[in-house]
């Protein structure tokens, strides 16, 4: 039996606008990020800490995260947090995918009568 992969390639560009709005809503840790992530999705994306960091430290170099060492459970972890950038950057690709997602579902749903479209001499 074949394993669904929950992260496939049309997902590029998921991890930075999940992470954003996930710690929009509260600072955390990574491995508190991907359990959340894990969670909040009722385990439809899994990310682990592999592919988690390298988006952290991205969005922390653009500066639309910032971190910082804190105490937790009584253990130092880093901690980050969204910037107002990054409250700026969350809010447009918010937009933008459900742009997206509004597209993809028009033409999945069968789109209108606008295929008729021709290119050359085949008709779509």
């Amino acid at each position: 039996m074949s394993k669904l992969r929950t992260n496939p390639d049309f997902l590029n560009g998921v991890p930075e606008l999940v992470v954003l709005r996930l710690l929009a809503r509260q600072p955390m840790y990574g491995y508190q990020l991907v359990q959340s992530i894990r969670l909040v999705s009722h385990g439809e994306l899994t990310f682990g800490e592999g592919s988690i960091y390298p988006v952290l430290h991205k969005l922390e170099a653009a500066g639309w995260l910032s971190s910082k060492s804190e105490l937790v459970g009584g253990r130092s972890r880093v901690v980050y947090r969204v910037t107002a950038s990054g409250t700026k950057r969350l809010a447009g690709s918010s937009a933008e995918w459900q742009r997206i997602v509004a597209a993809v579902g028009r033409i999945l749903q069968g789109g209108s009568d606008e295929c008729s479209v021709t290119f050359g001499a085949v008709a779509m």
